[in-house]
């Protein structure tokens, strides 16, 4: 190896090398819930089996720890430790945005604007003149600004300055990629602990009836109507009283106090609705039914006193007698069904059984990602059962009891009852009732419920002393299989007596009760005390009486008896049932029992439990002798012969059950065990198994028999018992066996039989997996109950011959993990691996630590019971001082070798579960090597030769057999990704265990397997992806990748210091060295060799174009980030030296990520940030929105136009995919990669390396910056505090930025979806174990509601992380900015350089940065004027003006820092800009129009602290002594006052923020004030289009943007003449009349070349199309679809000019949708409705006695704008002073309470002339340029507004406003008005013609309506119209008028009446025609109703005036009927009245 310098070998001692063991075996307790562990009772001798059993119950887990690491978790919990303070040591970044959101909460409590607008009423418009700066006191100002200073050290200050204080770790600051690709966590398994379902804690408390007479018995248990089961044990307690307790003193010898217990724990591992809790009582055995007895219950209450009240006592009395003679007996009595449905939350109960499935082992893979997520809870210790929460304390109380029914008692009776309750809730009808009071308390049992016995009643942690009542847990009996396996020892047996039948017997047999006892001998003394007692009595009882039925032979009974079985049965135990009949009159003879007969049921059976439904003969008579030897059904003849009831026949109906961790209960699993142990221990042959017996001889025949068969028994006890069947095989496969002399070899029959158990247990559905898809229970036994089996040297089986030298004694100090028996004798001779006959071993040396271990537990008190159990060791301490060879195998020698021998069904199935396999090895190799002391012996010679071989063959075929399922379907794939993953964790081990060349061997052989196998590209990356990705989570990693080797073997440093700089090393050599440092070179691959592969894949993932790469592409690039983030928190990496170290080993991935620049998510795009007006338009946006856009990537490179960047290919010229954009969140991740490589790396050689790039490279570089800069950009508290403590006032903002989160694909729910929609196979590792979670909650770009739910303390720590993250980001930015200017010569700096940099400035300016950061970047601005001034103000115009803009906001800023920063930058730009040449004319306008476009559209802009800057600006100038010789001083004085008026209009807008009409006003009134200056004008005017868009007032908005382009097309006519482009404004008047305001300025006033003007990008042909197309698509949207052809008429010929054909074609596309739409809307469209708004108070100030015509939206009614303004100006001058005049009569001013504010508000119509009418055809011209309107005022001349009809007069009233409607604001002045009075018969006359228009209409209507039509002939010829046609003829043609005047009036009038009456007939036959046959009357009414008013009429139509007809010689019938036409049509125009 080559030398290491001595910096780097002090380091490596630091770091140290390899410690020599990794893995250190530990014995970890065994958490026992119980204070005391389950065990069988003191003294028994067991048998082996139950031996076996207790010692895997309750021996301590055997765990491999890594010392180093604490496996991966623990690694994440230190993580999480160090990111848990990490917060606290980090400063709270200040940003604008959270500072002027504080501010603004605090604005918006009152109406502060409005209170401006009120105080400041009689002052006139401020001015600029008014407001003078110089009164303001100036910001403090940077000392250093104006010294001379060289560049250079300006340079190094900044950097100094940068350099202090920065975070360490940029990692901990990023919040951390989903964890969806960490496959390399494996969680730890949980630990295998006794099965508790939901548990729910009833407490009884209270049970009262109406009368209280004796004591009463309680017993509770929960039945499944479904599933028609009961589902746990009964618990029996009592409420009585101490006086009824003393009733039954006698028959109770002692009360423990575990029976006093009155609540329980019931637990429930299926929850379902039909689940009930019944309550049983019973009461002591009297005479009597039970109605009879319960009679008194029903009628008597004690509370009513007298009679009753004796009644009671004297039951009382007799209630005593009875309990003293019978109180030992009882008698069913109430009972009442609970439904916990009620209790439980249901919905949520589908949910919550599935995630309990997946706990008790059930659920199939389909719930992997709850499960994995569930598990890892419970493995990191989460105390909650799931669904618990679902669930809600209740307290019930029941007032109501059924009564029990003699001759329905059986448990089938009560589930049909209970399904009947459910249906109809109510048993009434059937079933008496009793009335009492039943208290229960329901609730969720929390995880330790103190003071509580177990179902063995044993104490449960924690207990306290003092408790006196307990809670005791309920046993729960499941409706389906839980497959949880055994962990404690338990052995329960259940007795249920079910049915007599009797009915064929004597009389006497009528009250019967069964004795039950559980014997151990057939002597009467032989009764076990060992059946569990019920309430208040003893716990434990010899025997159990059934209550008795009244009077009924063949009773059904409801029993349970609980019995505590013995470890060791034998032949001998049985339960024995006595029948007797009780007397219960008390006068008869004192014997209360009557013997009826005797029945029993012998325990085993062929040595196995006998459990099941037994029906049982009686004998009558007494039992003979060894009756229990045989079963009753099958009794020999005996002498004297039984007597039996019924001949022999069943009569007694029972079942047993057993709840066992001990009786398997399962054939096969019986015989194997029993064959074990049949080998283990001297038995005498031969044995008997079931009903065979095996001799010796056949012994090792059937032991391979059963092998075979363990895996067809039922899954359920092959899980129960698990732990212990794997033990005993793994102890067969490796024990040598010695059968009849003959050497007998288990180990492929144990070994194949482990692959079957493994094979069903992953196959099956109701077992969980994790997200490795490893079973749950076989991951557990891996890591906590395996351990090496204990070879005892042989076995010998020499038949039954050697038991007799076996002292029985030493039986007890049997091995360390097995029960075998320790004092066996040794062979002496050599017993071989007979598969492999070369393997010898090395006897294996004791533990000591463990024997400490054990020895210390027996002295511990508490254990003393558990310490018989546990293996003191005591032979093979011999062994431990010398060892020497013997004849053992070892495990992980047999194991390997099976692996590889292994054949068919078998192999694929090893293959097809590897992991455990590899778990398994890995996990015996390593306490091989722990007892061996192997830590001494060198890696290479721990394991055998031949051992590797295996090892390397395995891994071949494990890699082959990946390879092959790959290339099948999905399903087949999926399983090689989880075998490919369990080969990766198996080598990541091994590096722990053996030599690591040979892994790396191994590692190297795989990858180059699968690329020959493999030819799709995705998979094969994404594999080895994963495989690398875990073996890079190795704790030593960064040893393994001899990360301290420099790269290349150059004598000289990789890094040079400055002095090897200076001398002659550095050669050409040397650069070309460092240039290969940052590329993948095979010298590096060779070096660095897991690195050098994992960089391989990525730069091929990133690099192919592959179906489906994306997701393989986001692997890759997490499992980088996943590395650098364990560097960066890595404890031993804190040292920058050694942190250089590590970076460098990174620098290849700098080049891979310059690759691939173009396939970045371009953050920049669609961001909405209001930074200059947009430069494309719509359609490249949306283009644009993906992908980085080809121009932008230019612009980005900073060019414009793609001249000039020939030198080698651009970014953007790089054509690529648009599939293979990488996603946001893949981007950012490698963006910090390179960021944290760029800040950790070794500066100068950076430097070095950028000195020599090429400046393609540069700008990718530079490119690569701004992409940086926008993906980090600060997203603090937007959505976090702002959403809690302005949620109503900012809804809309931050619905918007969630809107543009989601547009980006950010957002959590951009995630989810993205997720969604990705193929589900691929969708492994779902939800990682909790222990990453952190992660998760830092994810700043969260959905903003998600937040709510966070606690403020969350919100801050997430902010406080963000912000110091995007300061740390841009900082690194900034270094590396400053690292390439230093690097680059100057020459390069022309290059486009600068213009790159500029670029990435504005966009970290465009950002939310905090003032840190600002700091910095203006110090890093300055250096930059200072150094390229001339370049800047010369070449980068644009650039410079961008610059400016950001400057000036940050001018505008409210942190003093900030701003003294920014004004220092702005004052020294202009400075340079003035002393370089004359380029300070652009320099101002820039400042300016920079200045109007932020007054316009920042709605949070300060102007106060603008103010203040420009007052700093000019005290700079003022102080500034070199430049006071210049014009330089007055020449900012003079730009300030400018910008100072342009603020004080800002001012003005500021207070009129909230009322929309005076906002835009003033916004107008600015824009005009800048007709002088186009670029401000134009500015503006987007300024109002934006602010009108938001509003929705598309249409104005759409003006403005017209007016705007109007304005650019008189200045592009000045500039160049050419045909296509419009002349000026005159070619807009089609699209509306008011444009020709844009023509105002002449060309004398302003000449376009003059510096500084008209230099913004809209001033082009492209800018003008710009605007016209927005405009377009507003007016669009806005409906006005005629207008959009307008504009694109001046559109055209632009486009045609240009040939841009692209464009043509989407144009006329859009002209096609606007003519459609047209023609499918028709006179369906909706425009404005206008208001005429007058002002009248001098409370309005400048808008006293004004008038307005308001345009809103369509379908205004008059109440709502009314509305509207009444609450605006109520807010502005109180509600109380302003008043609505409701009416439309002038406004007399003299009448106004001059305190008050007045609105008058009038609906007011278009008007137009007739002549105009012509013209105006369509809706849509009707509706379309409008200037006059008019409103119609009644009244009467006497001041009322109505009256008679000859009084009633009308006032017409024409406005004219100032501009045509629609405008670029939606209020027009009304400049002129005029008024005309109609007498009341032209009222008539035009009520008349109105009438008749309608009738017309009607009639003519196509197609008809009928409705329509009668509704207004109703009207007309209706019998009762008031004020109908007849009172109007009546009142005005009645009479001749006597004015002459009114002659012509009259004549009118009679002749609207003509024309009325034809109308009206016309309209009747015309209802004729249309009517149904119903209608028939209807039409007769109308006919008769038409005809009385035609002779009502007829006389006055008749009379004609002579006057008017005499002097006419000749009528002239035409001009008549032209007379009547045109007062038709001077009609029509009248649009009906509304005011």
């Amino acid at each position: 190896m080559m030398q290491l310098n001595s910096l780097d070998s002090d380091l490596l001692q630091e770091l140290g090398d390899f410690p020599e063991d990794d893995l250190d075996v530990a014995f970890s307790p065994k958490e026992h819930r119980t204070l005391q562990p389950s065990l069988p009772e003191e003294g028994a001798e067991l048998d082996l089996h139950v031996r076996d059993c207790v010692q895997t119950y309750i021996r301590d887990w055997l765990v491999v720890n890594r010392k180093n690491q604490g496996n991966n978790e623990t690694f994440a919990f230190k993580k999480k430790g160090s990111r848990r303070d990490f917060h606290k040591t980090l400063q709270k970044q200040t940003f604008e945005s959270e500072i002027s959101d504080y501010n603004d909460i605090n604005c918006q409590t009152g109406p502060r604007h409005l209170k401006i607008l009120c105080d400041e009423s009689g002052r006139t418009t401020l001015t600029s003149g008014d407001f003078d700066l110089r009164s303001l006191q100036p910001d403090p100002r940077l000392v250093n600004l104006l010294q001379h200073i060289s560049a250079e050290d300006f340079e190094r200050q900044n950097e100094e300055a940068r350099r202090s204080n920065r975070a360490a770790e940029l990692f901990a600051l990023y919040p951390s990629i989903d964890e969806e690709d960490a496959v390399e966590i494996r969680p730890v398994p949980e630990c295998p602990k006794e099965h508790l379902g939901n548990r729910i804690l009833a407490k009884v408390q209270a049970l009262k009836f109406e009368i209280e007479i004796e004591p009463l018995f309680v017993s509770l248990a929960l039945y499944d109507i479904k599933e028609r089961k009961k589902i746990s044990e009964n618990f029996h307690c009592d409420l009585n009283s101490e006086q009824f307790k003393g009733f039954l003193r006698m028959h109770t010898p002692c009360i423990d106090s575990s029976s006093q217990s009155r609540s329980a724990v019931f637990s429930i591992t299926y929850p379902s609705p039909d689940i009930y809790l019944v309550l049983k009582i019973e009461k002591v055995l009297q005479q009597g039914e039970i109605g009879d007895c319960a009679e008194p219950y029903m009628v008597l209450k004690e509370s009513e006193g007298g009679k009753s009240k004796d009644k009671v006592e004297k039951l009382k009395v007799q209630a005593e007698s009875f309990c003293q003679r019978l109180g030992k007996y009882r008698m069913p009595f109430a009972w009442v069904p609970i439904n916990l449905a009620n209790c439980f939350n249901i919905s949520s109960l589908e949910r919550d059984v599935a995630e309990l499935e997946v706990l008790n082992g059930r659920g199939s893979t389909g719930d992997r990602r709850m499960q994995a997520r569930r598990l890892s809870e419970r493995s990191v210790g989460l105390e909650d059962v799931p669904a618990t929460p679902t669930f809600k304390t209740t307290t019930l109380t029941m007032n109501t009891f059924f009564k029990q029914e003699g001759d329905r008692l059986s448990d089938e009776d009560l589930l049909k009852f209970l399904a009947d309750y459910k249906r109809s809730s109510s048993l009434q009808r059937r079933v008496k009732s009793i009335p009492g009071l039943l208290k229960l308390e329901l609730l969720p049992a929390p995880e330790a419920v103190p003071c509580s016995l177990s179902t063995e009643l044993l104490q449960v942690k924690p207990f306290p002393e003092n408790r006196s009542r307990p809670h005791k847990e309920v046993l729960e009996f499941p409706v389906r299989e839980v497959y949880v396996p055994h962990t404690v020892y338990r052995n329960l047996l259940y007795v249920y007596p079910q049915r007599l039948n009797f009915a064929n017997r004597l009389a006497s047999a009528r009250n019967i009760t069964i004795k039950i006892q559980f014997m151990c001998g057939e002597d009467p003394t032989c009764a076990m005390p060992i059946i569990f007692g019920k309430s208040s009595g003893p716990e434990f009882v010899q025997e159990v009486y059934t209550p008795v039925t009244y009077h009924n032979k063949s009773p059904d009974f409801y029993e349970e008896v609980k019995i505590k079985l013995p470890a060791k049965l034998t032949e001998k135990h049985h339960l024995l049932f006595t029948f007797y009949h009780i007397s219960c009159q008390p006068k008869q003879e004192p014997c209360v029992e009557t013997l009826l007969g005797y029945s029993w049921l012998p325990i085993l059976l062929n040595d196995r439990l006998q459990t099941g439904h037994y029906c049982l003969p009686v004998a009558l008579d007494k039992l003979p002798a060894n009756y229990s030897m045989h079963s009753a059904e099958k009794v020999p003849p005996q002498s004297p012969p039984i007597k039996w009831a019924e001949g022999h026949k069943g009569v007694f109906n029972v079942e047993v059950q057993a709840v066992s961790s001990v009786h398997t209960q399962d054939n096969h699993l019986e015989k194997f065990f029993t064959l074990c142990h049949a080998l283990e221990s001297q038995v005498a042959f031969p044995i008997r198994v079931m009903n065979e017996k095996i001799t010796e001889a056949t012994l090792e025949h059937e032991l391979k028999l059963s092998i075979i068969c363990l895996n067809s028994s039922r899954l359920e006890p092959l899980v129960l018992f698990v732990h212990l069947v794997l033990d005993k095989l793994f102890q067969l496969a490796v024990q040598p066996m010695v059968i009849a002399g003959q050497t007998a070899n288990f180990s492929q029959f144990a070994f194949e039989s482990v692959v079957a158990i493994v094979n069903s247990l992953h196959n099956s559905q109701d077992l969980s997996k994790d997200h490795h898809g490893r079973n749950c229970l076989l991951a557990s036994y891996v890591y906590y109950v395996f351990r090496l089996p204990d070879v005892q040297r042989d076995i010998v089986k020499l038949g039954g011959t050697s038991s007799g030298n076996l002292p029985e004694s030493r039986y007890y100090t049997y091995g360390r993990t097995s029960a075998v028996s320790v004092g066996s004798r040794l062979l002496q001779s050599r017993a071989t691996s007979c598969s492999n006959p070369d393997i010898a071993g090395i006897q294996s040396a004791t533990d000591e630590e463990v024997r400490s271990i054990m020895s210390s537990r027996v002295a511990d008190r508490c254990y003393s019971r558990m310490s018989y159990y546990s293996e003191p060791s005591s032979d093979i301490s011999s062994a431990c001082s010398s060892p020497r060879p013997s004849t053992k195998k070892h495990f992980h020698e047999e194991l390997a070798l099976q692996m590889v021998v292994s054949t068919g069904m078998v192999r694929e199935s090893v293959f097809k579960y590897a992991w455990f396999f590899f778990e398994l090895l890995v996990k015996s190799m390593a306490q091989y090597v722990h007892n061996m002391d192997k830590q001494d012996i060198p890696r290479r010679s721990r394991f055998s030769d031949r051992f590797k071989d295996d090892i390397t063959t395995i891994v071949n075929v494990v890699t082959s057999e990946v390879a092959a399922l790959l290339v099948k379907p999905q399903k087949e794939s999926e399983q090689a990704e989880k075998i490919n993953i369990s080969l990766a964790f198996f080598l990541y081990d091994l590096l722990s265990l053996m030599d690591r060349g040979f892994v790396f061997n191994l590692i190297k052989h795989y990858c180059n397997q699968l690329s020959n196998k493999l030819n799709t590209l995705p998979t094969l990356i994404s594999m080895r992806l994963e495989f690398l990705r875990i073996l890079c989570s190795h704790e030593h990693y960064l040893n393994l990748n001899l990360f301290f080797l420099p790269s290349g073997s150059a004598p000289t440093s990789p890094s040079p210091s400055l002095s090897s700089q200076n001398s002659s090393s550095c050669s050409s050599f040397q650069d070309q060295k460092i240039a290969s440092m940052f590329d993948l070179t095979a010298d590096y691959r060779q070096q660095h060799f897991l690195t050098g592969l994992l960089f391989t894949e990525l730069a091929a993932a990133l690099d192919t174009e592959a179906e489906g790469i994306s997701k393989v592409q986001r692997k890759a690039v997490s499992a980088i980030h996943s590395l650098l983030n364990s560097h960066d928190l890595d404890k031993s990496c804190v040292k920058p030296e050694v942190k250089r170290k590590v970076a460098a080993l990174y620098l290849p991935l700098i080049g891979i990520i310059l690759d691939a620049l173009p396939q970045f998510h371009d953050f920049t795009v669609s961001d909405g940030r209001g930074g200059k007006g947009r430069s494309g338009t719509l359609d490249e946006e949306q283009e644009a929105a993906n992908s980085i856009n080809q121009n932008i990537a230019l612009a980005i490179a900073g060019n414009q136009f793609n001249v000039l960047r020939t030198s080698g290919p651009s970014v953007s010229t790089v054509s690529y995919k648009q599939s293979n954009i990488l996603s946001p969140e893949t981007t950012r991740c490698l963006l910090i990669c390179f960021l944290w490589i760029m800040k950790n790396a070794d500066q100068n050689l950076i430097k070095k390396w950028i000195s020599d790039l090429p400046s393609v490279q540069l700008n990718r570089i530079l490119d690569l910056l701004f992409i940086c800069v926008s993906a980090f950009e600060y997203k603090g508290k937007q959505s976090s505090d702002k959403v809690s403590t302005q949620v109503l006032q900012k809804s809309r903002d931050v619905k918007a930025r969630l809107e543009e989160a989601l547009l980006r694909g950010e957002g959590a729910r951009g995630e989810m979806m993205r997720r969604c929609r990705m193929p589900a196979g691929n969708d492994r590792f779902p939800g990682l174990n909790e222990n990453l979670r952190w992660k998760r909650e830092q994810t700043h770009w969260r959905q903003a509601n998600e937040r709510l739910d966070k606690t403020k303390a969350e919100i801050d720590q997430e902010t406080l992380l963000s912000g110091n993250l995007a300061t740390e980001a841009n900082l690194i930015i900034l270094d590396m900015q400053e690292n390439i200017i230093q690097a680059s010569s100057a020459v390069d700096c022309r290059d486009n350089l600068l213009g790159g940099l500029l670029k990435v400035l504005v966009n970290s300016l465009s950002c939310d940065q905090s003032t840190t950061f600002l700091t910095h970047c203006f110090a890093f601005l300055r250096t930059l004027i200072v150094k390229f001034g001339d370049l800047l103000f010369e070449e980068e115009v644009e650039q410079c003006s961008d610059i400016c803009q950001r400057v000036l906001q940050h001018c505008s800023s409210s942190i003093d820092t900030t701003r003294i920063q920014a004004c220092a930058t702005l004052y020294l730009l202009m400075r340079y800009s003035f002393s370089s040449t004359s380029n300070f004319a652009r320099v101002k306008m820039q400042v300016t129009m920079s200045l109007a476009s932020l007054v316009g559209k920042a709605s949070d802009f300060n102007e106060e602290y603008l103010r203040k800057s420009l007052r700093t600006i000019l005290a700079y100038a003022e102080e500034d002594t070199d430049m006071q010789q210049t014009l330089f001083p007055v020449q900012v004085e003079e730009q300030l006052s400018n910008l100072n008026s342009i603020l004080s209009d800002t001012v003005k807008m500021r207070e009129f923020q909230e009322d929309p009409e005076m906002l835009m006003d003033l916004m107008y009134r600015i824009a005009k004030g800048y007709q002088t200056s186009p670029d401000l004008r134009l500015t503006w005017l987007q300024n109002m289009a934006e602010k009108h868009a938001k509003k929705k007032c598309y249409t104005e908005a759409a003006m403005c943007l017209v007016h705007a382009a109007a304005l650019v097309a008189e200045y592009l006519s000045m500039l160049e003449d050419h045909s296509y482009l419009p002349v000026g404004s005159v070619n807009f008047q089609n699209i509306s009349s008011n444009v020709l305001e844009e023509s105002a300025v002449s060309d004398d006033v302003l000449s376009p070349d003059e510096d500084g003007i008209c230099s913004g990008r809209y001033f082009s042909e492209n800018g003008l199309v710009g605007l016209l197309e927005q405009a377009a698509e507003l007016f669009s949207t806005g409906g006005l679809w005629e207008t959009v052809n307008e504009v694109y008429k001046i559109v055209l010929p632009i486009l045609e000019a240009h040939r841009d054909f692209r464009k043509l074609s989407s144009t006329h596309s859009k002209l096609q949708k606007s003519f459609e739409s047209i023609i499918n809307k028709g006179q369906k469209r909706m425009f404005g409705t206008y208001f005429r708004v007058g002002f009248y108070g001098a409370k309005f100030g400048d808008l006293d006695e004004q008038e307005f015509v308001y345009k809103e939206p369509a379908i205004t009614k008059l109440p709502e704008i009314s509305h509207r303004l009444e609450g605006f100006y109520g807010q502005c001058f109180g509600e109380d002073c302003v008043v609505v005049i409701k009416d439309s009569t002038p406004v007399d001013k003299n009448k106004l309470d001059p305190n008050k504010a007045y609105i008058q508000i009038t609906f007011v119509e278009p008007y137009f002339d007739d002549y105009e009418m012509k013209d105006r055809v369509t809706h849509f011209e009707k509706n379309f340029n409008l200037r006059r309107f008019m409103y119609t005022t009644p009244f009467t001349q006497d001041g009322r507004p109505r009256g008679e009809l000859s009084e009633q007069y009308k006032r017409k009233t024409i406005l004219t406003t100032m501009h045509a409607f629609p405008y670029i604001k939606t209020r027009i002045n009304v400049i002129q008005k005029e008024e005309f009075v109609l007498m009341p018969i032209e009222v008539a006359i035009e009520d008349m013609q109105k009438k008749t228009q309608e009738l017309a209409v009607a009639t003519s209507q196509v197609p008809p309506d009928a409705k329509m039509l009668q509704m207004v002939l109703q009207g007309s010829v209706g019998a009762t119209v008031n004020q109908g046609p007849l009172e109007v003829a009546q009142v005005f043609l009645a009479e001749i008028p006597a004015d002459p005047k009114l002659y012509r009036h009259h004549n009118k009038l009679r002749l609207c009446f003509k024309e009325f009456i034809m109308r009206c007939g016309e309209a009747v036959e015309k209802n004729k025609r249309l009517i149904t046959a119903d209608q028939r009357e209807y039409q007769l009414e109308l006919k008769k109703n038409y005809n009385k008013l035609k002779e009502n009429l007829r006389p006055m139509i008749e009379r004609k005036i002579p006057e008017l007809y005499k002097p006419i010689v000749k009528v002239n019938s035409m001009a008549r009927g032209s007379f009547r036409s045109s007062s038709f049509r001077k009609y029509e125009n009248l649009p009906p009245q509304n005011t």
